[in-house]
């Protein structure tokens, strides 16, 4: 009897032991990974392409016409409910996109942020004091890859450490179409190689402000931005660069009248898209989704395992073929 008592206090001793060192160790396993970032793919993106349309509202997108944008994202997986950061503006929201985390990280409040003059500092910082960005991610797991950033809005690259940008390029006057070729002629030099390319245009926001939203001329600078994807796409496939290669069509903001950066819906629901292999067709997919969640679906796409502690954003499982 007495044996029979020491063996169960020795058998609750060690389950004991064994439940509180499960304790210790899940979070510290949860802390080195965003959820679902473990889930690699099978076969690693060769490359990525994000199409940023700034101010591309959902009801532009559903009132326009983008025979191009459909095509390209028939087989892949749109979102018409994904939600922005606060503010709905455009500094914060392009940061969340490529940082993985929301203002409250990533301390970008506001247009005008940058490096030297801000009032939150990020929460977690590279060695020169940026938030740490997919490109940094990237670059720092696959040092072969090449990254590149185009854009034509000043103030867009201010929070992004151009240490890890192989190709920057910045075009005057709302233009886009020297960027789009700029864009496709990387692609091409650095087709053996991990890529990243970020090709962003600022002329559809611009053409709400100055006409607003769902005008004649707001729905035109949507169908222009369509035309100039649809050559990219051809030169691609005349490359043999497009079966392979992953394409996201992202914005920061919706609008009305000639505004934004309020919390209606048809301010901070935007559409989000995703194209390539492996991915899922589901259009108009209704799982949650946000902006921060960009940066984490990419690293997912390049099979990065080691996140950030500061990201924040989830991996919507339901863009994912079942086998990836």
């Amino acid at each position: 009897m007495y044996l029979e008592i020491v063996n169960q206090r020795n058998t609750f001793r060690l389950l004991s032991l064994l439940f509180g060192l499960a304790l210790i160790t899940v979070p510290a396993c949860r802390s080195t990974r965003t959820e679902g970032a473990n889930a690699a793919p099978i076969t690693p993106a060769k490359r990525v392409i994000i199409l940023g349309l700034d101010g591309l509202s959902v009801p532009g997108y559903q009132t326009a016409d983008h025979p191009h944008l459909d095509r390209l994202l028939a087989d892949g997986s749109i979102s018409f409910t994904t939600r922005t950061v606060m503010p709905s503006v455009t500094l914060p929201n392009w940061t969340s996109h490529l940082t993985g985390s929301g203002p409250e990280q990533h301390g970008v409040d506001g247009n005008n942020w940058t490096l030297a003059e801000h009032a939150l500092p990020p929460i977690e910082q590279d060695a020169q004091g940026y938030a740490p960005s997919i490109f940094k991610l990237l670059k720092e797991q696959l040092p072969a890859a090449k990254t590149a950033y185009y854009y034509n809005w000043g103030n867009l690259i201010h929070p992004i450490n151009q240490k890890y940008l192989d190709e920057v390029s910045f075009e005057e006057d709302d233009g886009y179409e020297q960027n789009y070729e700029k864009a496709f002629h990387f692609a091409v030099a650095n087709r053996d190689q991990p890529t990243l390319i970020f090709l962003y245009s600022v002329h559809v926001d611009h053409a709400g402000h100055q006409h607003e939203w769902m005008s004649p001329q707001y729905i035109e600078a949507i169908e222009a931005a369509d035309l100039a994807i649809g050559r990219l796409i051809d030169q691609l496939k005349a490359e043999d660069l497009y079966r392979d290669t992953h394409f996201f069509l992202i914005t920061d903001h919706g609008g009305q009248g000639k505004g934004h950066g309020g919390m209606s819906p048809v301010e901070m629901n935007v559409p989000w898209a995703v194209s390539g292999p492996g991915i899922q067709k589901a259009q108009g997919f209704t799982e949650p989704n946000n902006n921060t969640n960009t940066a984490v679906v990419i690293a997912r796409l390049f099979g990065l395992q080691q996140l950030p502690k500061s990201w924040v954003g989830k991996i919507p499982e339901s863009v994912f073929q079942a086998n990836r």
